[in-house]
């Protein structure tokens, strides 16, 4: 039997496991999706790593304050058969996360994922798929701007290049975040935990702004989103943002239209601009900075400089 669900506000499941130590330990654990995980997409990873293990706790007939060590411990292993070594690790976070909530809270005395160690995982190079600069200038260039469709998506494309930003963090985007400031214009981008930091535009992704902006006829609407979505089939812009899934669907469109066969997805362009920023001899440290990354190691993970000088080097053999 699979645990029984109660589903609260916000989309919150609520596991029979829980639900069975009253209302106490229910209003804590909700309150550790809602008041502790601010951020709508952390909360929906938490949740997809979390609700599968205490329905796999529910179904061995365990209890909250009966889940121990032994218990995480043989839940992990199981999934280290199923899934790649950082989706375990980050699964086991959560879970780790969740019972210090709940020790804190004092419904559980005590954290049984603590002391259980996830898979080993190492990367020095990041998977993101990454364009050269010539197939990305060939992607931007294909982009039909006769309509404001297609103003709007080379505009997202360009500002996820030029700026390093996520794509979480370009679609709410309001229009109040282009702005100008002295002599140029500058983006502000909202990321996690409610943070922001402000880059200034690149004279091209300034260029696909304002050509964008001008042709929506939003200028002046700077409390509502910078890029919308379209409704239907119609091809006109409505006043709700894009989402993350609709910016994937435009770019997969946008690269068939192209003729690019790689498997991009929207980090791609992420990674691609700050290939070529370090290609073109831009500093890590720089690129750690427009990037927002918290450490210079997380910004190399991006780096494919080294690519093109590996196939050199192998084409060497000569047999």
């Amino acid at each position: 039997m699979t645990a029984e669900l109660v589903r609260v506000e916000k989309g919150i499941i609520l596991p029979a496991i829980i639900a069975g130590e009253g209302q106490r330990a229910s209003r804590r654990f909700l309150e550790f999706f809602t008041a502790n995980i601010r951020n709508p997409n952390t909360r929906l990873s938490y949740m997809r790593a979390i609700i599968p293990f205490l329905a796999w706790c529910e179904e061995r007939g365990l209890e909250l304050r009966q889940v121990e060590p032994m218990a995480v411990a043989a839940y992990i292993e199981r999934l280290t058969q199923e899934r790649a070594p950082q989706t375990v690790k980050q699964h086991l976070a959560a879970i780790r996360m969740l019972f210090d909530w709940l020790v804190t809270g004092q419904i559980v005395p005590f954290n049984p994922a603590a002391s259980v160690r996830g898979p080993r995982y190492s990367i020095r190079k990041g998977k993101t798929p990454v364009l050269s600069a010539q197939e990305t200038r060939k992607l931007l260039d294909s982009i039909d701007t006769s309509h404001v469709v297609g103003l709007r998506d080379r505009a997202l494309i360009g500002t996820m290049v030029y700026s390093f930003a996520r794509v979480s963090a370009v679609v709410n985007m309001k229009v109040r975040d282009y702005y100008p400031q002295g002599k140029r214009y500058w983006i502000r981008l909202h990321e996690k935990g409610g943070k922001f930091h402000e880059v200034p535009a690149h004279h091209t992704a300034e260029k696909y702004l304002d050509e964008y902006i001008e042709a929506a006829g939003i200028a002046e609407e700077k409390n509502k989103p910078l890029f919308r979505s379209t409704r239907g089939r119609s091809r006109e812009l409505t006043a709700r943002a894009m989402s993350r899934f609709d910016a994937y669907k435009m770019i997969r469109r946008r690269a068939e239209g192209a003729g690019i066969s790689s498997e991009i997805a929207c980090h791609t362009f992420r990674a691609t601009g700050i290939t070529e920023y370090l290609r073109n001899g831009g500093s890590i440290e720089h690129a750690q900075q427009i990037a927002a990354h918290e450490s210079p190691r997380t910004t190399k993970l991006y780096d494919r400089t080294s690519d093109a000088i590996s196939l050199d080097e192998i084409e060497r053999i000569v047999i």
